[in-house]
């Protein structure tokens, strides 16, 4: 169903086309008129109609739901919902796409979705990563009050202060909802965690750690070593040698905003965790929705790891892998 709502936009209140594209929007889905009609009511040609109603749609005037009834969604979601208790969205993806333009496809589908599940007065915390960044790409924008988008885990390393690269992502998802971006400055793993506990006392840092404790919503997706769309975790210069190979004897197939995990999806007693920046797992269960994003099978093992372990409320993911995962 696509609504037109003025009160949703996040467009500029002084934009001249904002009274004109509601207008047309009302006139195209709620009265059924053709764009050539609306163009003799209101006096312009059926193409100015025509982009007033794009530009309706991608400022955020016109908001799309889709509704499926109870006991109606595709057998592969109703699978997901059986086997793990997950609410799964499958993406049909063309199967001979490679794996970049697949991430695109999932990441586009993500932006639309997550407009659905964010709302004023709500807390979103985002992992910023690979998949991330090009769903920030894709956002339809929707207009709420009092709302924040914050950072779960640092982007420092030895070789870069990350900072750009994480509040880039943070920005761009705030700015798409009007709500404040709130950036987490620290390192991905400290050299030492009582270094960590020592920072996460700070009134500064506390505050960031008490707003991601407040979170209504996590969004993420699960990083692993391999793939042909690599993350950004494993090949940004984040891990040393000896560290790769302490996750490994650890039996670590893959993380969740830098804390990382095993295929039945157990956490402690991983060393790198007590020095990783982002939220412990048992804390990050309690978020009421967490949305994991994925797209292309070599995240596997590691999503049903993270499905094992219940980290996960809402799985969106395309076609192809869901159906590897479940068959």
């Amino acid at each position: 169903m696509e609504t037109p709502t003025s009160d949703s936009a996040t467009s500029d209140p002084a934009d001249p086309r904002i009274a004109d594209a509601v207008q047309a929007a009302r006139l195209y889905y709620f009265q059924d008129q053709t764009m050539a009609a609306i163009g003799r009511d209101m006096g312009v040609s059926r193409s100015t109609v025509s982009r007033l109603i794009t530009y309706a749609r991608t400022s955020g005037l016109v908001e799309i739901k889709i509704s499926t009834p109870h006991g109606q969604a595709p057998r592969i979601e109703r699978e997901f919902s059986d086997r793990y208790g997950v609410r799964a969205h499958v993406v049909t993806v063309p199967e001979l796409v490679g794996d970049l333009e697949r991430l695109e496809k999932v990441a586009t589908f993500a932006g639309r979705l997550l407009a659905s599940f964010f709302d004023s007065d709500m807390v979103m915390g985002i992992a910023w990563g690979t998949t991330l960044s090009e769903v920030s790409k894709h956002l339809a924008p929707k207009r709420t009050y009092n709302s924040y988008v914050v950072q779960l885990n640092g982007a420092a390393n030895t070789r870069t202060t990350g900072i750009s690269y994480a509040s880039d992502i943070i920005r761009t998802i705030a700015d798409a909802y009007g709500a404040l971006p709130q950036g987490f400055p620290v390192p991905a793993f400290f050299d030492y965690p009582e270094t960590r506990e020592q920072l996460w006392r700070e009134r500064s840092i506390k505050r960031v750690l008490d707003m991601q404790k407040r979170m209504d919503l996590a969004v993420f997706s699960i990083g692993v070593p391999g793939g042909n769309v690599p993350s950004h975790v494993y090949t940004a210069g984040y891990l040393e040698p000896d560290e790769a190979e302490a996750l490994r004897r650890d039996g670590v197939v893959g993380d969740i905003a830098t804390v990382f995990f095993r295929s039945d999806g157990s956490y402690r007693g991983i060393e790198l965790n007590e020095r990783a920046s982002g939220p412990r797992l048992d804390l990050f269960e309690k978020v009421a929705r967490r949305v994991c994003i994925v797209a292309g099978t070599a995240k596997l093992p590691a999503l049903e790891g993270a499905l094992r372990g219940g980290l996960i409320t809402d799985l969106i993911i395309d076609d192809v892998s869901a159906t590897a995962l479940v068959s």
